[in-house]
């Protein structure tokens, strides 16, 4: 069997999986819509159908949720700046992406949710905003959408690229698929020397791959950072000692309550700020620490804690950093259970501690790098994080030793995005002088 015919094999019957799995995709969209309302919209966009116009887009970069779309940021930033006129579309899977796209770039930028990868869904999308330019964000494999462009002779880039030891292992049942898709794209742009290694080893060639350096690092300081942090300090009484739990997942939210409980018996004004990771848990976390028996302000309804708040919940939209610089010491999420981890260099930085738990597969390069500049301290356990909080709660010297250590890890790692564009740049027109 040729090497063109086991690719079309691999590609009918990965695309009759999927056929066969459709009625799955509005099963999961009911039940994310029961959590979260806006899973009931656009569905039309998930299957490559259009009510309004489309036409050709200069750049088509795809980004799956909040994370994604804050990395890539500074890639459409310098994008939007240098070429005047251009065209970009972003894509996005969930809701809280295309919230956070329309805050970031509003009527700058087109968005749609991107589709399903059926291949009807893929060409009826490709066929109404044919891209000169495709941009993927970090692992965003699939099969009928990067197909798709090859067929279309659109060149394909991922950007950001990472693959952790286990998603690498996670692929190895389509490893014949993934490698042919892989092979497809012009560069894969790795965020480590390790992640480039692994994308070899899934399939990628040699010569595909480089490793550029990680775009968080690029990510800008919001400019309202002072001044939210001004407003916040004028409302906070008699010097209080503020943490933060950022980016937290349901099972985490009793230990993060009960390290509160915790840490206010040794310092009994203690203001927790906590940020969910998903905006259906707002209204939830609020409820739990209430129903835990602390005084709760909001964000969205309060602006600023009070003098009487125990607890205050994040419960807005890129507002996180800025936030992270009101606290002492910050706790990143999705880090006690095995999530992989979420973004530890937004604290650092601001100039915030932070502290993990031992789940940051998705995170390995960033958090040993700010390990080892001793920026980060990774706990084992929901004590664990609690005795590391509550150490540099206790230890100013400490705290500002790590604050200093990780804004320097961040400046040091800053050239990604450089890199990136310059390996885009032959696919853009010149930019504006």
């Amino acid at each position: 069997m040729s090497d063109r015919t086991a690719e079309r094999l691999l590609r009918a019957l990965y695309s009759a999986v999927l056929y066969v799995l459709t009625p799955i995709t509005v099963y999961h969209l009911i039940w994310r819509g029961f959590r979260y309302p806006e899973y009931f919209q656009r569905w039309n966009e998930r299957y490559g159908s259009y009510g309004t116009p489309g036409g050709a887009v200069d750049v088509w970069l795809h980004a799956v949720s909040v994370g994604e779309v804050n990395a890539a940021a500074p890639v459409v930033d310098a994008l939007l700046k240098r070429h005047r006129g251009l065209r970009v579309l972003v894509t996005t899977i969930t809701p809280t992406g295309s919230q956070r796209v329309q805050a970031l770039w509003g009527e700058r930028v087109l968005h749609v949710y991107s589709p399903y990868d059926l291949p009807g869904a893929v060409a009826r999308f490709l066929s109404h905003y044919p891209p000169r330019l495709a941009l993927i964000m970090e692992t965003e494999l699939w099969p009928s959408l990067l197909f798709g462009c090859h067929d279309r002779k659109v060149p394909v880039y991922i950007l950001n690229a990472r693959l952790s030891a286990r998603s690498l292992r996670g692929y190895s049942v389509l490893r014949p698929l993934i490698a042919r898709t892989l092979r497809t794209v012009r560069k894969v742009a790795a965020q480590s020397g390790d992640d480039a290694a692994r994308f070899v080893q899934l399939g990628a060639l040699p010569t595909q791959v480089r490793d550029v350096g990680n775009l968080k690092f690029d990510i800008p300081v919001p400019d309202n950072v002072r001044e939210v942090v001004h407003g916040f300090r004028q409302h906070l009484s008699g010097g209080r000692r503020v943490w933060i739990a950022a980016s937290t997942h349901e099972d985490e939210e009793a230990p993060v309550l009960a390290l509160h409980a915790r840490l206010r018996r040794r310092w009994p004004d203690l203001l927790l700020l906590w940020a969910p990771r998903h905006p259906e848990r707002f209204p939830r976390a609020a409820a739990a620490a209430r129903e835990a028996g602390w005084t709760v302000g909001t964000r969205r309804a309060d602006r600023w804690p009070s003098a009487g708040d125990d607890v205050f919940v994040l419960d807005t939209l890129g507002e996180l950093m800025a936030f992270y610089a009101c606290a002492d010491v910050a706790f990143v999420g999705g880090s006690l259970q095995a999530i992989g981890g979420h973004n530890m260099l937004e604290p650092a930085a601001v100039g915030t501690p932070a502290v993990t738990g031992p789940h940051l597969h998705n995170f390995s390069e960033i958090s040993r790098r700010l390990k080892e500049a001793d920026a980060l301290v990774i706990a084992p356990d929901a004590a664990g994080v609690g005795d590391a909080i509550e150490t540099l709660l206790a230890d100013d010297a400490r705290r500002q030793q790590m604050a200093d250590r990780g804004r320097a890890l961040v400046e040091h790692g800053r050239g990604a995005l450089a890199r990136t564009l310059a390996m885009i740049a032959p696919h853009l027109p010149a930019p504006v002088a």
